[in-house]
């Protein structure tokens, strides 16, 4: 499954080739206050629904006891919220109908309708 991964560098271009009316530096706070937004909006509880694409909530994991696999040790584990992604109905079925592996259909390089 190794290959090439999409970076926030890497995204930012992409925006910025699509939006050539828009400065690359412009592009860059464009998508930074997007994930700014977005993180903000987790931390307070809220969850985010991108049509399409999919949602993204904060997942509370309870404390527990747990053990250390090095000394068998039991330890505690704190509390903790984490975020969850999960991936929408349509981007699904997008990712499986593009795979490069022999899938029937081929997408724009960048992934994205032109």
């Amino acid at each position: 499954m190794g290959g090439k991964a999409m970076t926030k560098s890497g995204l930012i271009e992409k925006v910025a080739e699509r939006t050539p009316h828009i400065s690359k530096k412009d592009t860059e706070v464009v998508v930074n206050t997007i994930f700014d937004s977005m993180t903000e909006a987790l931390r307070r509880g809220e969850r985010i629904e991108i049509r399409g694409f999919g949602s993204f909530q904060v997942k509370v994991r309870e404390a527990r006891d747990g053990r250390n696999p090095k000394t068998g040790e039991m330890v505690n584990i704190p509390a903790k919220r984490t975020p969850f992604f999960k991936v929408g109905k349509e981007l699904k079925e997008m990712v499986d109908r593009t795979a490069p592996t022999g899938g029937a259909a081929s997408a724009p390089e960048d992934g994205l309708p032109a």
